[in-house]
């Protein structure tokens, strides 16, 4: 498949999966990885969605997990062609779809409380100035809170995951609170919460949460996950999650 200027190939997986990259797009990050690894997913069979899927990083990487299908939701057309790009490089056309549409305007019939399982990696950081969104606006998209809100993505994910279906989110710890509140406002119970760090002895920079639509208030607290030793070397942990075939 013919790459565009600026494009490159990348691998990702335990399957070497290929995914196409663009040097002035937003580029998948660590945290997107981690949540693929993170959310409990359907093994034979099931419907998932990934919100604010950028190129495809988190569908991808769940197709190693499920043989469920996967339906990605994007709004920058960009992005959205280098995801369909990259399902079809990988001859995932019939497991993996890719919707370019505004999270806010999805159809009533596809909010139907249907699927099993929806993950999210959203945009971090409220728009705080126009300096926020005077930079690379393809990067300012993924970044930064222009196109949904934090509030957007969690309303979204509750109306479509059916009863006891799971919504699992990537943030950073900041907005932990904020996001919990808005998970029991919506009626997605939290269940499971892990903080990742950098370096042990260092701040946690990365939350993974997972909740349940309907679910009982009963949360557990996993045990951290360290991503490099002093060193600067992968962890074991965190070499078993990246390359472990």
């Amino acid at each position: 498949m013919e790459l565009f200027v600026n494009e490159r190939l990348d691998y990702i997986g335990k399957k070497d999966l290929k995914i196409i990259q663009a040097n002035e797009m937003f580029s998948f990050s660590l945290d997107a990885v981690l949540l693929a690894k993170f959310v409990h997913v359907p093994i034979r069979k099931g419907k998932l969605v990934d919100l604010c899927s950028g190129n495809g990083v988190i569908p991808l990487l769940l197709s190693e997990r499920t043989k469920g299908q996967i339906t990605a939701i994007e709004i920058q057309e960009k992005l959205c062609d280098m995801a369909e790009r990259s399902i079809r490089l990988n001859q995932l056309e019939d497991k993996i779809d890719v919707i370019c549409q505004d999270i806010n305007r999805l159809s009533p019939a596809f909010l139907n409380g249907s699927y099993d399982v929806v993950t999210c990696n959203p945009p971090y950081f409220k728009v705080s100035n126009e300096k926020d969104v005077k930079q690379n606006d393809l990067i300012a998209g993924a970044r930064h809170e222009i196109y949904c809100t934090l509030e957007d993505t969690v309303r979204t994910m509750s109306k479509l995951l059916k009863q006891g279906g799971k919504g699992a989110f990537v943030h950073r710890p900041k907005r932990l609170v904020e996001i919990i509140e808005l998970m029991k406002k919506y009626k997605l119970e939290p269940k499971r919460i892990q903080f990742v760090y950098p370096k042990r002895g260092l701040d946690a920079n990365i939350v993974l949460i997972e909740g349940t639509k309907g679910g009982k208030s009963d949360v557990n607290v996993l045990s951290p996950l360290v991503v490099y030793k002093d060193n600067n070397e992968y962890t074991d942990e965190m070499k078993a999650i990246l390359y472990e075939r």
